[in-house]
């Protein structure tokens, strides 16, 4: 029996390692970034906005090099090393001084919009390297980012990505099958980046700005991906934060990680232990995750 194996939710076989290794034979000269491009075409590989699915591609082909089954060219670029962080210069484009004051006055000078342009986008990353606690990383995927302003100050910014591979509380409360699961995983998406600014102290904001980007993010993940979503989600440490802003914004907290990194072999723990909180973005979401046929 040929073997197979399930990376970034593709299946690949012999054939598909032949077809990879006859690439890498006769054009591998040209490039990982080129093979990538050659095999998503291939295969048809794209996301659902039609875009190929090249960075995906290439972390396949460096998972399969890291077992052994093909031999990549050496990079022409070098490449970032697992949880590099983006090098940003901070700009003084606003005012940091603090912004204090109770929310009901300010709710309607707060816009939330996404955070698209060269300008806006650059200020996001730059924003959330200097104050998120957990820096910034770049995306290997779908991902939207927004920023919230007040007046011409930016308050707070959000990031969505994808949903994360398995999760035992949340595939619990959903109730899906692993087949199910890998069909209909890109329906849900991961909140991974959540940041106030640390000038700004206004009770409430914070469920404020989340329950503002939850009513437009499945249509603007639809109008960038052509992708709709059902459910999204989210972790949070729990020695740092509470998730109180979760539970005001109508998110339920389903359960808690167990501390351990996929790759950790003798379960120990090697991680903080995480509070899983879910918002459905459809009252139906659980019959588009879990189809009967």
């Amino acid at each position: 029996m040929s073997q197979e194996w399930i990376i970034r939710r593709r299946r690949i076989g012999e054939e598909d390692l032949g077809l990879i290794r006859g690439l890498i034979s006769t054009e591998g000269h040209r490039g990982r970034t080129h093979l990538s491009e050659r095999l998503c075409q291939i295969w048809d590989w794209r996301q659902a906005n039609g875009r190929l699915r090249e960075i995906v591609c290439r972390d396949l082909l460096r998972q399969l090099e890291a077992k052994g089954l093909v031999q990549l060219p050496p990079p022409h670029h070098r490449t970032r090393q697992i949880g590099y962080q983006n090098k940003i210069t901070r700009r003084d484009l606003f005012s940091r001084a603090p912004l204090e004051g109770p929310m009901a006055p300010m709710g309607q000078e707060i816009e939330v919009r996404l955070a698209q342009g060269a300008e806006e986008a650059g200020l996001f990353k730059e924003l959330i390297a200097t104050y998120h606690y957990l820096g910034y990383q770049q995306a290997t995927g779908a991902q939207v980012k927004y920023l919230a302003w007040y007046r011409d100050r930016p308050v707070a910014g959000l990031s969505f990505g994808p949903a994360a591979f398995r999760v035992a509380a949340r595939d619990q409360f959903i109730g899906w099958s692993n087949r199910q699961r890998q069909a209909r995983l890109p329906w849900v998406v991961n909140n991974d980046r959540f940041l106030i600014m640390p000038w700004v102290v206004v009770p409430h904001l914070a469920s404020f700005v989340l329950s503002r980007c939850l009513r437009r993010l499945a249509s603007d993940w639809q109008q960038v991906y052509r992708q709709d979503l059902a459910l999204a989600e989210t972790f949070i440490e729990k020695d740092r934060f509470t998730g109180c802003c979760y539970a005001a914004a109508n998110w339920r907290c389903v359960g808690e990680s167990s501390g351990r990194g996929r790759n950790d072999r003798f379960h120990q723990a090697a991680l903080p232990i995480k509070t899983i909180w879910l918002y459905p973005l459809r009252r139906d979401f659980r019959r588009i995750l879990c189809p009967s046929s």
